[in-house]
Parts: structure tokens; sequence; C-alpha cells
């Protein structure tokens, strides 16, 4: 079988999408993957996995149709190309424009919802509602006729018929996120000292903000605690500069940047926190579980399904900095706690999270050969 995998970002193959890519080809699939901005390196990366690297012209933020439009053709002439028995879209425009790319050449399409995204989030102004609810209907229809759709959570599923994005069930496959390789995020023992860790974009809707307001309130409570930020700056119109960010904190964080790998800042924590607003299921989430580490997460579609409360770790409500603080302060001056709940952590990720079983789902809802039919 041959499969083109259509994706919004080149190092989203390899960081979040390689072990699936891997075990495609490992079982005689040949693999064929699109992004943007391909680099040299992401192509070495993208060759090293077995896979063939395209790139494409996708503006992968804003609404442009004259972009995306460019974008739509160039999938088609991919697929008049490379000629796959499958399409596999993951994230907003390639599942719009690939599905559409790959029905008008007439090869089945499976879409991976990751999470919802701009075409749900709060619209301001008559301009952005129009256009969004433009994108909601072509959204819509570019997944009639897919084979079936991936989801991570079942509030993303209710929001989808709510929204009369879908309108046959049938087509529902439920995956644990985009799973974690087990092998590579190994536990590694906690700290003694208690260590909060986030790891996000400087987006607002990741939390940052309440991040920060928790994080000056954790360090009145218990000076000795340290807390730490890796991620990095956004410029899109949801993101907060990291002069902000200080502001918020008034520096109680330690700000540590952009990490190319993620588990040396996991392997200094003792706690991971993510306390945003939603998620499809949060890949460091699963990361911070894997390597067995307790979470303090908010009690929202997506990172509720990676804690199982008072197990693994702490949910709390969204938006609300002083209850992430108490959430904090509680785990704090409880070193027992953590160790337990760390435990727990990776239990749950080795039972549920597995990427071997997310990878098994995707592999044979592709293998499938009965395309879906259209739902009038």
């Amino acid at each position: 079988m041959r499969i083109l995998i259509n994706a919004s970002l080149a190092p989203s193959l390899y960081n979040f999408r390689g072990p699936m890519i891997r075990e495609m080809v490992g079982r005689g699939f040949e693999v064929h993957a699109s992004a943007p901005d391909i680099s040299a390196s992401d192509r070495d990366r993208i060759r090293a996995l077995g896979a063939t690297p395209h790139a494409l012209p996708l503006q992968r933020s804003g609404l442009g149709v004259g972009s995306d439009l460019r974008y739509f053709q160039a999938l088609r002439r991919l697929i008049d190309q490379v000629r796959p028995n499958r399409v596999l879209n993951y994230t907003i425009k390639p599942n719009i424009w690939g599905s559409l790319a790959a029905r008008s050449r007439g090869v089945p399409a499976v879409s991976m919802v990751t999470g919802l995204g701009f075409v749900f989030a709060p619209a301001q102004g008559l301009k952005q509602r129009l256009v969004k609810t433009l994108a909601r209907r072509l959204y819509g229809f570019a997944l009639r006729r897919n084979l079936a759709i991936l989801f991570q959570n079942p509030d993303d599923v209710a929001d989808f018929v709510a929204a009369g994005l879908l309108r046959d069930r049938r087509r529902v496959r439920m995956i644990a996120g985009s799973g974690i390789d087990l092998a590579h995020y190994s536990p590694v023992p906690l700290p003694d000292q208690a260590v909060f860790l986030m790891i996000a974009r400087y987006l607002r809707a990741k939390g940052i903000a309440e991040y920060g307001m928790a994080c000056a309130l954790v360090r009145q409570a218990c000076p000795e605690v340290r807390c730490l930020l890796v991620g990095m700056p956004d410029d899109g119109p949801d993101g907060v500069s990291e002069a902000e960010v200080r502001r918020l904190c008034g520096g109680a964080i330690e700000i540590l940047g952009k990490y190319d790998d993620v588990r040396r800042a996991i392997a200094k924590a003792s706690v991971y926190v993510l306390p945003s607003y939603r998620e499809g299921t949060p890949r460091s989430s699963l990361e911070a579980m894997a390597m067995g580490r307790p979470l303090i997460t908010t009690d929202v579609p997506g990172c509720r399904e990676t804690v199982r409360a008072g197990r693994n770790g702490i949910l709390v409500p969204v938006r609300n900095a002083e209850a992430l603080a108490q959430a904090m302060i509680s785990l704090a001056r409880d070193p027992a706690r953590r160790a337990a709940m760390g435990a727990q952590s990776l239990e749950i990720a080795r039972d549920h999270f597995a990427v071997d079983k997310v990878n098994d789902i995707i592999i044979e809802t592709l293998r499938s050969a009965n395309q879906a039919r259209e739902v009038n």
C-alpha cells in the first residue's frame, strides 16, 4: 500500500508521527509525506524514517483563500504524482484541503482531529464570524467522504456533531492521542526537591498566564520550590511575550527556552503542569507520564483524558490560577504522594497510551477497503 501523509508542520512528522511512519514502512508500506517549509535537516530525518518528503506551499495560520487554494492545487498535483492508495491528514488545513484533493482524485482519505483549533475558537467581529462560519461548512463538507475520522477525545466528537460537521458517527475511530514511544520516553527517578515544569508555546490558551500567576503564589508559600518553563514565544494573536510571562510570575519562573529534546527538562521535574484551556490529547503530558511524572492539569476536554483523578494527578478548574497554585502547593509538601502518583502515571501510559496501540488502530483503519458513503 502506498500512503500519502499530509501535515502542517514538518518537524511533527518525525517528532510526533515518527513511530507511526517507521511501523508503516516496517509493514511494507510505501510512505510519502508532505509539509510546508521542509528544511534540509527535516528532509534527512523524514528519509531516515523510510519516507519520501514533499514540500508544499501551506500558510499554516490565517484564512487566506488564495494561499489555501494554491495548497489545494499542489496537493492534487502531488496525488497525481504519487498515486497513493490512501491519504492520511492531520491538523485543520491538511484535513480540509487534503480530504478535498483526495476526493477530487478518487482516493480514500482518513483525517485525524488533533484539536478543534481556530475553526471553533471564539470569533471577534462580523468578518471573522463569517469567515469561520464558512470554514466550518468547508470542514464538514471535506470530511463527509472520508473513509474514517480519528478523534482523540469524546468531547471533540460531540462538538463536531453539534456543529453539524459530523453526520455519521460510524466513521469515527478513537485513538489515545498520538501515542507515546515508551522506549524513547523511559522513566527517570524523581528529584527529591519539588520542581514544577510546563512545556508549551507562550499562548494564552495553553494557560501560560495562569501558570505564571500560580507559580508566584507557590513560591510565596514554599520558597524552596522551583518552577520551570520550556517553550518559546508565539507571534500569533493568542501569543504572550516573554516579558509578559516574567511580569505575571514576578520572577518565580525559571525560563529555560526551547529544548530540542524535552526529556532533559522532564528529568529535572517532579511534577508536570499543563493548565491548558483545551487539547486533543496533550503530547507533553503523555511524555511526562511515560517518564513517571504526576500531572496537574485542567478539567477540560483532552487534558482530563490524561488524569485519573487522585491516582496519577490532580484536575483543576480552567482559568483559575488560585486553584492551580493550591494543587501545586499540596504536591510540593508531599513527596510520598508525588512518587506514588508518578508511578501511576507510568502505569497508565503503558496501559492506555503506548504508541504501538495507537499505530495499530491507524494502520488498520487505512487498510479498510470500503470507503464510507456520503451522508446527505
